[in-house]
């Protein structure tokens, strides 16, 4: 049985809540055709990253060509892979292709020289993204890594955590109706956003546990 967390995933950026200045940015760049660009999406855990990056994905490419990994297991080998896979075009009926690298501030220095190679231009059917913690951003140039020149070639998107319970607790208390685990009113998961540093993640696992039934299961 799939966890909450991906069973209720957003889809679809109209789906997406309490991210509304991000959202607004990629509807923006979208107009004008996410091919061809970086994207660099940055926020604490929890708040969407992976998320916005799946759904950013599905705009370009059908699901056969949307490649995932963790940034740290971007090896040499695998980025000559990339270099001459990303000049052919994907089958379906979007013939895009794009590569997600999550946990960015993992990026070697080796990695970081080569992604600046790749992406100067990128093939107008490719998209990379990239996501990050905020801390992991930091990390990234505490490590001596000048990562500005990449992050120039790219459309940066910062994710908040500000207001963010609010915004979802509804979402959560919906939810938790649909499968039989709520028992609390809104309030209720407004506190649990809190003390779940507004990470959804951890507030729907805490849901999955039965935590908003009020009895144990």
């Amino acid at each position: 049985m799939r966890s909450l967390t991906e069973k209720y995933r957003p889809a679809r950026l109209a789906d997406v809540i309490g991210q509304a200045g991000a959202v607004k940015r990629i509807e923006c760049v979208a107009k004008r055709g996410l091919g061809g660009r970086c994207v660099w999406i940055s926020g604490k855990s929890g708040t969407g990253k992976t998320t916005i990056a799946r759904i950013l994905a599905r705009m370009v490419a059908d699901d056969p060509w949307i490649y995932e990994q963790d940034a740290d297991a971007l090896t040499a080998e695998r980025l000559r892979d990339v270099e001459h896979e990303m000049w052919t075009y994907g089958a379906g009926s979007k013939s895009g292709k794009v590569y997600i690298w999550n946990e960015a501030h993992g990026l070697n220095k080796h990695a970081v020289r080569r992604l600046l190679v790749l992406t100067e231009p990128l093939p107008d059917h490719v998209s990379m993204i990239f996501t990050t913690t905020n801390e992991g951003q930091d990390k990234l140039f505490d490590d001596c890594i000048d990562a500005h020149p990449l992050l120039s070639r790219c459309t940066c998107l910062s994710l908040t955590n500000q207001g963010l319970a609010k915004a979802v607790a509804p979402r959560l208390k919906e939810i938790a109706g649909i499968e039989g685990l709520d028992g609390r009113p809104v309030g209720e998961y407004v506190k649990l956003m809190a003390a779940c540093k507004n990470n959804v993640r951890f507030a729907l696992n805490e849901i999955e546990a039965g935590a908003m039934k009020g009895t144990s299961c």
